[in-house]
């Protein structure tokens, strides 16, 4: 969701070309949004939900999808 939200705030000053204290505006409201615990709750539970639905090897964090990637090249 942060990069989303980063996404368009960068997209909306370059297409605007909107100067500097617009961006800073911009910015520093992303910044105030993603550090508000209800934001930071909410994306917990969305990793939590998406780790419950990927097999072990495959959550975020664990890295085995490049095991098993490794492991069918070298087989």
């Amino acid at each position: 969701m942060k990069k989303f939200l980063l996404g368009a705030a960068v997209g909306y000053v370059l297409g605007a070309r909107a100067g500097r204290s617009r961006y800073e505006q911009i910015v520093r409201t992303y910044r105030k949004l993603a550090d508000h615990p209800a934001v930071q709750g909410a994306a917990g539970i969305a990793r939590a939900k998406v780790g419950e639905k990927l097999p072990f090897g495959e959550r975020p964090g664990t890295n085995g999808h490049r095991a098993r990637e490794a492991q069918h090249q070298d087989g």
